[in-house]
């Protein structure tokens, strides 16, 4: 998949360490000088120990506060713990001492850790998130040999061993990073190739991503990933998780917006079995739609047809609107299915039939003929209101070619005052007034009754204004009445009701595995404003002072979500970049805004809330492990005009309670208060979820 393959970094990097580590006939550090029987500043070999011994002397080593204050010392013990795990000693046991040894200035002793936490983050999973939050503080370092030291680390971790939410933590945070070169590029990807094949269909979602936003620059490479990545997602689209098959069915569509016959070989999975739900039943309808080819149509619109006689009134409809879509391009076959649906007389189905006819008359004039052939009768099946519209438009525009179109125009008519729809009555004024001007004789006496009553006795204003607006065209004269009804007709190859180019990947790879597929964009935009807007907190209380510090998180990208101001409204920043320096010096030199306490009872879950507040777009800048008691957290927002919000939730069990602290760098009362309404959303709802 990529233009290179390179040797994986872990393995020049180990071989590289490896020659700097003094061999086994070199003498030892002065730090390891016997107690009992040695001359002073002598120097002697440490006695072969068993695999235990050698651990617990490591570890004791390790953990020296005298030790560690010497640098060469320290480095002295590390390089021990390299070479026992060279050859072969098992040095898991001193994995959390490794972890803390990685923070030093020192690029060799970095290299060293780095080496141990990659080599054995596969054997103590439990341990390995520890590695990957000191890797991901170490990618925001100043030093860039730091950041890339500690990007190729990460890169080279044998994610596999983590469990699924892990693995997905650190594509995502990849997403952040930026690759200087094109080899460096080609390098990330050929490292995390193996997670488009992963058994888990989160982290194929979140490696699909890195690569789709790595490689916008090379379009070649987005086809060849979504290539690889058409058979996770077909599996997660049969997948015996209703919701995880509607997602991978909102991001195929998604996919097929930049390449329309991705899965056409395919289509068959998107065949809609009897026990599935209907939500996931329409997604699968509007796929279908898009996967027809000259190959396939015939089995397609088959089982489309077989779907139209559902029980579920709305799939079939669905259906029916869906052989309506395919018309555009196969005309004929489905006119003719169409018009067979026609002939089963059920309301539900003749009148979703005829609004699709309406549609296709106007896109395609060249069916106009049969589908005219195939309205007489149909009235009588109609009761709704679409359905009605939909019919008499037909009438009033192609009455000349329907036999009795004046007839059942004439049954609207008589039965106008027991109508409960005002857009029929107005649609049947305009239907009504057009076929008078090709059928003047058989239209005359029931369109003089029509405005009479519209004009007359008729209570909603739209009506009777519709209707006084024809009878006063009238009055001017029926050249000025064709000039207005018979006006040319709209172009139905304008761009509105042509199907959608093809848009690039790069037009979606942001919006890729998160809820924008499901959602949509706008409606999602709408979604996340509403979220901050409807929610306005009660007044706030009187602030005091209150702070702390805490380190950092960076971000990957600024693009923001673009409304219209409402000073209602809150929209914060999908990604939000800080470093540390700046949080911290930003929160000592903020007093606080704002402070309360929510309830909190029972036990506690850090990462369901640090994922709860992701997807409102708050990050957490640095936490506490799980099981600290008390608790701290520190999270930083910002909105689309560059309020920023700092905050810090301080959770003692003690108390059953969560203290908030927030702290802005703009005095903002109204968006203080949606922000803190925000913020009591998402932990409101992890405490309803938990009780």
């Amino acid at each position: 998949m990529s233009q290179k393959k390179r040797q994986k970094p872990v393995v020049w990097v180990e071989q590289i360490l490896l020659k700097m580590l003094p061999h086994q006939d070199e003498e030892e550090p002065a730090s390891y000088r016997g107690s009992s029987g040695s001359c002073p500043g002598t120097v002697r070999k440490m006695p072969y120990l068993g695999s235990e011994d050698v651990v617990k002397e490591l570890k004791k080593a390790l953990c020296n506060p005298h030790i560690q204050a010497d640098r060469l010392r320290y480095r002295n013990v590390i390089q021990r713990v390299i070479r026992y795990m060279t050859q072969g000693l098992d040095m898991s046991g001193v994995f959390m001492e490794m972890v803390k040894a990685s923070a030093t200035v020192d690029i060799v002793q970095k290299k060293l850790v780095y080496l141990y936490m990659c080599t054995y983050a596969p054997l103590k999973p439990d341990l390995a998130l520890l590695a990957i939050n000191t890797l991901c503080k170490d990618c925001s370092d100043p030093n860039p040999m730091v950041r890339g030291l500690a990007l190729r680390s990460m890169c080279s971790l044998r994610m596999s061993k983590l469990d699924q939410w892990g693995q997905a933590e650190v594509l995502n945070f990849l997403l952040r990073y930026q690759p200087r070169s094109e080899e460096e590029l080609f390098d990330i990807l050929n490292l995390l190739d193996s997670f488009l094949k992963s058994g888990s269909p989160g982290v194929v979602m979140g490696a699909t991503k890195l690569f789709l936003i790595l490689a916008k620059k090379f379009p070649h490479v987005q086809t060849d990933v979504l290539v690889r990545v058409k058979g996770p997602l077909l599996a997660a689209c049969s997948s015996e998780s209703r919701e995880l098959c509607f997602v991978a069915l909102c991001h195929v569509r998604q996919i097929l917006h930049s390449l329309p016959g991705h899965f056409s070989s395919h289509y068959k999975k998107f065949f809609c079995s009897y026990s599935e739900p209907h939500y996931i039943k329409l997604q699968k309808v509007e796929v279908l739609c898009e996967l027809v080819n000259d190959e396939n149509v015939q089995q397609v619109l088959e089982e489309l047809r077989g779907y139209c006689t559902d029980v579920s009134a709305d799939f079939a409809q669905a259906a029916i609107f869906a052989i309506g879509s395919i018309a555009r391009t196969y005309t004929d076959q489905c006119v003719q299915i169409l018009t067979e649906l026609l002939g089963l007389r059920q309301e539900h189905i003749t009148t979703v039939v005829v609004q699709t006819f309406r549609d296709l008359v106007w896109l395609c004039p060249q069916c106009t003929e049969a589908v005219c052939q195939a309205l007489p009768g149909c009235e009588e099946n109609i009761q709704d209101s679409e359905g009605k519209q939909a019919l008499i438009w037909l009438l009033g525009v192609h009455g000349e070619r329907i036999p009795n179109a004046p007839y059942v125009l004439e049954d609207f008519v008589e039965n106008v005052k027991s109508e409960t729809f005002p857009a029929v009555k107005m649609e049947l004024l305009t239907a009504l007034l057009r076929l008078f001007l090709s059928r003047p004789a058989e239209c005359q006496d029931m369109l003089g009754r029509l405005l009479y009553y519209c004009i007359e006795e008729e209570k909603d204003m739209a009506v009777r204004d519709r209707g006084l607006f024809y009878y006063r065209l009238l009055l001017v004269g029926i050249d000025e009445v064709k000039r207005i009804l018979c006006s040319p007709k709209s172009d139905p190859t304008l761009g509105l009701l042509e199907d959608p180019a093809e848009r690039p990947v790069n037009s979606w790879a942001s919006d890729f595995n998160t809820l924008v597929p499901v959602y949509g964009k706008s409606r999602w935009a709408t979604i996340s404003k509403c979220h901050g807007a409807e929610r306005c907190g009660p007044e706030l209380p009187k602030t005091s002072s209150f702070a702390a510090s805490g380190p950092l998180i960076p971000e990957e990208n600024k693009e923001r979500v673009q409304e219209v101001p409402d000073s209602g409204a809150l929209m914060l920043v999908p990604n939000l970049q800080l470093t540390a320096d700046y949080f911290e010096k930003t929160w000592l030199s903020l007093k606080v805004a704002h402070q309360q306490v929510l309830p909190w009872q029972g036990e506690f879950h850090p990462d369901t809330l640090q994922m709860a507040l992701q997807v409102v777009n708050i990050q957490t800048i640095a936490m506490s492990r799980a099981g600290a008691r008390p608790w701290k957290a520190y999270l930083s927002a910002q909105d689309d005009t560059g309020c920023l919000f700092l905050t810090e939730l301080l959770w003692k069990p003690e108390n059953s309670e969560m203290q908030i602290s927030v702290k802005q760098n703009e005095t903002r009362t109204e968006t203080l208060k949606s922000f803190i309404s925000v913020l009591e959303t998402v932990i409101g709802t992890i405490e309803e979820i938990k009780s």
